[in-house]
């Protein structure tokens, strides 16, 4: 069951000529990586979870009292993506930053982690160091997603998308068999379509794609994400 837990700032990260802490709250919808996330920041001198949720609808919830400067977030969740709670959560905490943590380095999740204001997207794989220091600097309203980057994801999205509404349903079917490795005359058995169509499909992909060979079509799919 989802759960929202909130702590009131201890007196000890009050102002009393100390070095306020990094307030942070963590959406993650495993108990245990939650729970770990909870630890690693907390033994912190700098840094004090005062939240918890486990959903987008828990994020939606979050109380005032939180007042979180830096949410840490997996981007996946069981109701919703990273992406929909850091849009829902901005409209109460408007100066919150955010971490985004995935097993998915794909493209796809950065740019939707850029277009949500993301200050860092980092995969689970890496160390916990790199969760600490993106907490850190996102506290401190620096981006660790280089404007660069940034730029690449924006125009990689729009060539995606581009070459993806140029190409038909049918076509799209036949790019991702090619992706798969079937090979052209199973492609039509398997669509129900003669070899001569099938090849009809691959020279018009090629053409939408501005490729001149199958192994670059499907080189170029692949880097554009638009097979899996």
């Amino acid at each position: 069951m989802a759960q929202l837990k909130v702590r009131r700032e201890s007196p000890s990260s009050l102002d009393f000529g100390l070095a306020r802490r990094i307030r942070v709250v963590i959406v993650e919808n495993h108990q245990l990586v939650s729970e770990s996330l909870g630890l690693l920041l907390d033994s912190q001198s700098d840094m004090e979870v005062v939240g918890k949720a486990s959903s987008l609808q828990d994020a939606a919830t979050l109380p005032r009292l939180a007042a979180p400067d830096v949410v840490v977030m997996d981007f996946h969740l069981d109701d919703g993506t990273g992406r929909d709670a850091a849009l829902v959560i901005r409209q109460t905490f408007p100066a919150t930053r955010f971490v985004f943590l995935s097993r998915d380095g794909s493209d796809d999740a950065r740019l939707a982690a850029v277009e949500a204001g993301a200050s860092a997207y980092v995969l689970k794989s890496e160390p916990a160091s790199n969760v600490l220091d993106a907490v850190r600097k996102a506290a401190d309203g620096i981006s660790m997603i280089s404007p660069s980057a940034v730029a690449r994801l924006v125009s990689k999205g729009r060539d995606r998308a581009r070459m993806r509404d140029s190409l038909s349903p049918r076509e799209r079917e036949v790019l991702q068999l090619m992706a798969d490795g079937v090979a052209t005359r199973e492609i039509g058995r398997r669509l129900g379509v003669s070899y001569a169509t099938v090849r009809t499909h691959i020279r018009s992909i090629g053409g939408k794609l501005g490729t001149h060979s199958l192994v670059n079509a499907v080189v170029t799919a692949r880097n554009l994400e638009l097979v899996r």
